[in-house]
């Protein structure tokens, strides 16, 4: 977030990013809801960035998901989220807190090999910051407020398709702050608005070798003038796909286009993912921070009835 919000001209506000967003899928889409094989999935996400350079960003997220309704038979269900996030940017505090309620349904089509789910968002989030230290070029200037809290929504649709019991891909598209609301500090300014964000996400997983997969990944994100393009890709070794002995290590490269370069881990063990990435500051950035951009750590926790998960060649992200 940039310091310059906080005054009175046109600008637009930007939303918090992982490089991980496998482990935060609620950030992309509210449709992802609901895309696990249990009764319920929770998850927390931590990301520190730019700490080489300047008080570091910090981000933090946390999921919660249950499965309220699910027919294997009719192939559709009913799902219901909860989001929140918080970050810390720059020397004055800078930060938002968000906290979301998600709903979604999805439904099979046909013999069941395809699924498609929508998902509604709704909340309310926070911004603020610190006055300690600021120094006004007008001194007879003032801040109305130092927080200011304002209503978001969004919405999205994925659809997954399971090719064949060795390969599936994934496809979801969503837009958030659809109201557009607005931040402004001073009051003064009805233009400062929290733009609205246009996201496309898509994986794929193909199973070779028994025990290896191949699992290419691509986003796409917009906020008025600011894209994202991630691109990449993890190899997964699965040791173990016993019920109640599951165990498969993945490791990945994952591109943010002119930005970065980012390598991540992952340990999946039972009901739980343990999950790392170091994030290597390729931007114009690069000289300043020598390269040091950002890591993340991730955690997630699958819960069913049975306390164990029931696996196939390709697990549906569902069923």
């Amino acid at each position: 977030m940039s310091f310059f919000s906080f005054f009175s001209f046109d600008i637009k506000a930007q939303d918090i990013h992982f490089s991980m967003f496998d482990l935060d899928p609620l950030l992309f889409n509210p449709a992802y809801s609901g895309f696990f094989d249990a009764t319920a999935r929770f998850g927390a996400v931590y990301r520190n960035q730019w700490a080489s350079v300047s008080t570091p960003f910090q981000t933090v997220s946390a999921t919660a998901e249950v499965a309220f309704l699910r027919s294997q038979r009719n192939r559709n269900g009913l799902n219901g989220g909860l989001w929140v996030s918080n970050d810390r940017a720059g020397t004055l505090g800078y930060g938002s807190t968000t906290a979301s309620a998600i709903v979604s349904y999805f439904q099979g089509l046909g013999d069941g090999r395809n699924i498609v789910s929508v998902g509604l968002e709704g909340g309310i989030g926070q911004v603020g910051f610190s006055t300690d230290g600021i120094e006004m070029a007008d001194g007879t200037e003032s801040f109305n407020r130092t927080k200011v809290f304002y209503p978001t929504l969004g919405a999205g649709v994925a659809w997954y398709c399971q090719v064949s019991d060795m390969l599936y891909t994934k496809l979801g598209l969503s837009m958030r702050n659809i109201n557009e609301p607005d931040i402004s500090y001073t009051g003064m300014n009805a233009d400062t608005r929290l733009s609205r964000r246009f996201n496309i996400y898509g994986r794929a997983e193909w199973r070779f070798a028994d025990s290896w997969g191949v699992l290419p990944v691509v986003g796409y994100q917009r906020q008025r003038n600011f894209n994202e393009l991630v691109y990449g890709g993890d190899v997964r070794w699965y040791l173990n796909e016993e019920p109640h002995n599951y165990l498969a290590f993945s490791a990945g490269i994952i591109g943010r286009h002119a930005d970065a370069a980012a390598i991540n881990l992952a340990v999946m063990w039972r009901e739980w993912t343990f999950a790392f990435c170091y994030d290597a500051n390729v931007s114009r950035l690069a000289s300043a921070s020598h390269t040091i951009g950002a890591f993340e750590v991730g955690i997630v926790y699958l819960m069913s009835k049975n306390n164990k998960r029931q696996r196939k060649a390709i697990q549906c992200p569902i069923f």
